[in-house]
């Protein structure tokens, strides 16, 4: 067992505090590409993301989201979005794997991240294709905070062992 992956995963906590430092343009591609790394059905990986680095764009998600105000201090959003075009059946699957590797990949590279859901509620599908001028065929599934991190929590697992069921419920 890779245990430094395993510590990655504990230590991937929802980070909501940023500082004003950019990510990188070589991070934003490593996130990008573990992102694109994730498990597809039938390989139709229907994810498209728009990636924000502006403001404006980024205060503008902030005020409309109602649980987006992290997005105010974050100096990346990505929005993982599916192309419903491309699998309409299991593209809710396939975006939330590629955002999973994503939060992952921010967590390996010390970035800190918050995963901020947008689908399947109707407001916020509209608000966020609105600001984003995103196709009618893209749907939002959520948008990502992401920054440097101003706050530090302690990795955890979350293992509970009354959720687990061995061979039979």
């Amino acid at each position: 067992m890779n245990k430094t992956f395993v510590q990655t995963i504990f230590a991937r906590r929802s980070i909501r505090k940023y500082t004003d430092e950019a990510v990188s343009q070589e991070n934003i591609q490593t996130l990008l590409e573990a992102a694109m790394a994730a498990p597809s059905a039938s390989n139709r990986k229907p994810w498209q993301f728009v990636v924000v680095t502006k403001r404006e764009t980024l205060d503008l998600l902030a005020e409309q989201h109602p649980h987006g105000k992290m997005l105010a201090d974050a100096t990346l959003g990505i929005a993982v979005c599916g192309d419903l075009t491309e699998m309409e059946r299991y593209w809710v699957q396939d975006c939330s794997a590629a955002t999973e590797n994503l939060l992952l990949a921010a967590t390996a590279l010390g970035l800190g991240a918050v995963w901020l859901g947008v689908y399947p509620r109707d407001e916020r599908i509209a608000v966020v294709r609105d600001i984003l001028a995103l196709p009618e065929h893209i749907t939002p599934l959520n948008v990502i905070a992401i920054g440097h991190p101003a706050e530090e929590k302690e990795p955890r697992t979350q293992y509970d062992e009354a959720r687990v069921h061995w061979e039979r419920w």
